[in-house]
């Protein structure tokens, strides 16, 4: 059976002068903002957007999966440092998500920087949200090995 998960969302007003907050089901994190102006502005004044949230799941997700990898490989790593950063931009007459781009630092005892990325570059390519994302969304990794 399918692992589930839940975020509720309540807005309020228009598009350009509304806001929402957004709620997970969990609890693991507290209420929080999102608006227009927070996903199409570079100043987020303290709210989210889909896109941050995005960007968060995947270095979550890219994480776990390199985690995994590494582990299986017999060279666990040590600490690995993940970053993500999804861009939104205006297509056409719309919006898109265009870009995820994922950059990970790693100290990883017993695996020299060939096998490293090459685990990085899978990772990314076959953890859970980037297989969401495959198709639509352009995926790059960068894979430093400390």
């Amino acid at each position: 059976m399918a692992v589930q998960r839940r975020a509720d969302v309540v807005w309020e007003n228009d598009l350009v002068h509304g806001s929402g907050k957004v709620r997970v089901a969990s609890g693991a994190l507290p209420e929080f903002p999102v608006s227009w102006p927070a996903r199409s502005e570079e100043n987020s004044a303290g709210k989210t957007s889909p896109e941050e949230l995005l960007a968060a799941a995947q270095a979550s997700c890219f994480a776990m999966a390199l985690s995994a990898a590494l582990g299986r490989n017999k060279t666990p790593p040590e600490r690995l440092d993940v970053s993500a950063q999804c861009s939104f931009d205006k297509v056409g007459e719309g919006y898109k998500v265009t870009m995820m781009e994922i950059s990970v630092r790693g100290k990883v005892t017993g695996i020299d920087e060939a096998k490293f990325e090459e685990l990085a570059k899978n990772a990314a390519n076959t953890c859970p949200i980037s297989s969401a994302l495959k198709g639509n969304v352009q995926i790059s990794e960068t894979a430093v090995l400390e």
